[in-house]
């Protein structure tokens, strides 16, 4: 009787069953930069939109906002960590021809979705008005949280813990200005925005019906 080679199920678990959490740095075409170009080109897509689809002031609209406390922060770590990430991605490849891959996309396409609708909404809303149709109708902040969707999708696709972690931490940084651009949004807006966050969850969920006179 032949010997069986027990080594080759545990290649198979590890390739289809299990996030990898030790890099894995391998140059080929089909790798996560493939998916990761998106985040790259976001500013470049959203003009795009705007030219064709609105009245090119997409960057008043979405612009800083006012606070009482000052205005929104900046951090050069973000850049760098996007750098990172994006460096990484050349050589993360994707799980090709697993469940991983698979899942990955339909959470990338799913944010990907969700970054157009509200930026169409955008670009659409006259300058000076909230932003509450489209995706902004179930959350205050569909863009953030297109964004999250996009890099757990890469990091499904790419079967990477690391990869995963990278991307909380980068997404960490716009998460923890939230609250200051929601303060600068009531200075701006005013009772329409104090409205809007009454009816509209923070993240993601069904809206409130609007109370009657």
């Amino acid at each position: 009787m032949l010997p069986i080679p027990r080594h080759l199920p545990e290649i198979e678990i590890m390739d289809t069953k299990v996030l990898i959490f030790k890099p894995v740095f391998e140059l080929g075409l089909w790798n996560s930069w493939i998916l990761t170009l998106f985040i790259v080109l976001h500013p470049v897509i959203m003009n795009i939109i705007d030219k064709a689809l609105g009245t090119g002031d997409l960057s008043q609209k979405m612009g800083d906002v006012p606070s009482a406390e000052g205005k929104k922060r900046h951090f050069p770590i973000p850049t760098l960590l996007l750098f990172v990430l994006f460096i990484f991605s050349i050589f993360l490849p994707l799980r090709l021809h697993t469940p991983w891959l698979y899942i990955g996309i339909l959470i990338y396409l799913i944010g990907i979705a969700m970054f157009l609708s509200s930026i169409i909404t955008a670009v659409k809303k006259p300058l000076g008005l909230v932003f509450s149709q489209g995706m902004y109708r179930y959350s205050r902040h569909p863009l953030y949280l297109s964004f999250l969707l996009v890099f757990i999708g890469i990091s499904v696709a790419a079967a990477s813990w690391l990869f995963l972690l990278l991307s909380l931490g980068w997404m960490a940084f716009p998460l923890s200005q939230v609250s200051v651009e929601e303060r600068g949004c009531l200075e701006t807006f005013g009772a329409d925005y104090q409205e809007y966050m009454q009816r509209t969850p923070k993240w993601l969920g069904i809206p409130k019906k609007q109370s009657g006179p």
